[in-house]
């Protein structure tokens, strides 16, 4: 049996490298020096060839090794290079973003037509007098349903039923319904027929599909003219952001449990239409209730925006969160935080942050970066990485155990030797020559107090474990779909995400919310306001 330090074959990595972990943590300057030329000289040789076979494998790819593709970073482009498999791999998942198929049939029910840039050739949908194409797909009608007018839309007189009635256009409606009150959901087609009468005065009034206003940056309406009733665009938008599906998986997930065909073009539709209505809401009410919390949880993540690089925000707290694409800019934060902002806020070491005064720090980002250089090659870094570990642990069991039963002495009172003796620690690694060092040495530095801001009130949270929970989800979709497509797309999804962690913070349900608000808005109606909060807000007295 071969020793613990030697090659052994069939262990890939171990079997190409000449020095051993082992054999690396007794190199340092003062061994070099000591050794003679020849022996200096073979050693060079020994560590030309395990440097050259490191950047080998640190560049492999998916395309020259058998890496998967999934291994790629979000922001590495899928048109970087690649075989044919991994392309066809891309093309299989979907974005959770906004990408229409060109030869999806687009129901074209009046007002169901999304807009179409002429100036871009190549985009999918019909082009500028093209003739259209009409539902293949004939469903019986199960209810019908009369829209007469209330109103003489010239003199005002209100409209009796004693006038004569007559239907000039009616549309159709698709939507999933709980029949008898059951758990199940079954498939309704409703026409809904429009009725037109003669007032008094001789004005001829019709009764019209309710319509919201046009916003800015939407180009997707909101109309009842659409052929998807709310809940089963609420459904469509679960099984996208929910479950994680591609466009083209809803379709065939509609198709086999539902028996209902729609095209990639009208699911993308749904999707944006929602993600437009819950818009006043998330930059109200969830915004509002970021803005008011006593604590507040943030923290980042890269996004990719058909190839370009952006970042995911959230923002997270007792009763609400919020998730925002853009930048990695300090814009983000005045636009969502604004400049009086003055609760805690728990982050990360991004420098955007320091400008807010009551703000903590995350410990577990700094254990993690202790024992990354515990286990460090260099001495001094080894040195250092446990020495900061210790302190943590150590504090943050004070501050458990303060918890329970306040202490007599403050807990910055009790250690503050072991600060002390950190603090001198870091100066003297602010100029370290190992870069890991040096960095985590002048962040600490930097960023003293917030770090140690919860000895004063150990009720504090010690990590951004929120945030980083509220993200997983998130970065899981961002590594099936490889993020989203267009601003439009991006936008939706932010929103859509916030209503429904907000909703789960709140323990209801954001599928029945999402609808309610898709048939208000549909109608020109204000969205309903969010479900109120099943525990107390703030943080913990």
């Amino acid at each position: 049996m071969p020793s613990d330090g030697a090659p052994q074959a069939g262990h890939g990595d171990k079997a190409d490298m000449h020095l051993s972990k082992h054999d690396l943590r007794q190199l340092d300057e003062d061994y070099l020096r000591g050794l003679s030329p020849e022996q200096l000289q073979s050693l060079s040789g020994k560590l030309l060839a395990d440097l050259k076979e490191a950047h080998d494998r640190l560049s492999q790819t998916p395309s020259n090794s058998s890496r998967p593709p999934s291994t790629r970073a979000p922001w590495e482009r899928a048109d970087s290079g690649g075989t044919d498999e991994q392309a066809a791999a891309a093309a299989e998942v979907e974005p959770p973003g906004d990408r229409l198929d060109e030869g999806a049939a687009v129901e074209v029910e009046p007002g169901n037509t999304p807009p179409q840039d002429e100036t871009k050739p190549g985009r999918p949908g019909r082009r500028k007098g093209a003739p259209g194409v009409s539902r293949t797909q004939q469903r019986p009608v199960d209810a019908e349903q009369m829209h007469r007018p209330e109103t003489c839309a010239a003199c005002g007189a209100s409209l009796g039923e004693e006038l004569a009635y007559c239907p000039y256009t009616a549309r159709l409606e698709l939507d999933v319904v709980p029949p008898d009150g059951a758990k199940r959901l079954v498939l309704r087609q409703t026409k809904h027929t429009y009725l037109e009468t003669r007032c008094h005065c001789g004005h001829c009034t019709r009764a019209q599909p309710g319509r919201a206003a046009g916003e800015a940056d939407w180009t997707v309406e909101l109309s009842e003219w659409y052929l998807a009733g709310p809940t089963l665009v609420a459904l469509i938008c679960a099984l996208a952001l929910r479950m994680r599906l591609s466009r083209a998986r809803i379709q065939e997930f509609l198709h086999d449990w539902l028996g209902l065909e729609l095209g990639v073009a009208t699911i993308n539709q749904c999707i944006h239409e929602a993600g437009r209505a819950v818009d006043p809401v998330v930059q109200g009410e969830v915004l509002r209730a970021v803005r008011e919390t006593e604590l507040l949880h943030a923290d980042e993540t890269s996004w990719k925006e058909g190839g370009r690089l952006l970042w995911l925000w959230v923002f997270t707290c007792a009763s609400a969160t919020l998730f925002v694409v853009g930048k990695r800019t300090r814009e983000v934060l005045d636009r969502v935080l604004g400049g009086a902002f003055a609760q805690w806020l728990m982050t990360d070491g991004y420098w955007a942050y320091r400008d807010y005064n009551w703000r903590l720090r995350c410990l577990a980002h700094l254990i993690r970066k202790a024992r990354g250089l515990q286990e460090s090659y260099d001495r001094r870094a080894e040195s250092f990485g446990t020495q900061l570990l210790e302190v943590v642990e150590t504090l943050m069991q004070a501050v458990y155990q303060a918890r329970g039963a306040p202490p007599d002495t403050p807990l910055r009172d009790q250690h503050a030797a072991l600060l002390t003796a950190l603090f001198h620690a870091c100066t003297q690694h602010a100029e370290s020559r190992h870069e890991k060092t040096r960095v985590l040495a002048r962040e600490l530095l930097n960023d003293w107090d917030t770090f140690w801001v919860v000895l004063d009130y150990p009720w504090l949270p010690l990590t951004n474990n929120e945030a980083e929970r509220a993200l997983r989800h998130w970065v899981i979709a961002r590594r099936i779909g490889n993020g989203t497509r267009t601003a439009q797309g991006t936008r939706a999804f932010a929103n859509l995400a916030s209503i429904i962690e907000t909703c789960r913070k709140r323990s209801a349900s954001p599928w029945a919310y999402l609808a309610e608000v898709l048939r208000q808005r549909r109608q020109g109606l204000p969205a309903p306001a969010l479900p109120a909060p099943a525990v107390p807000t703030g943080c913990p007295a």
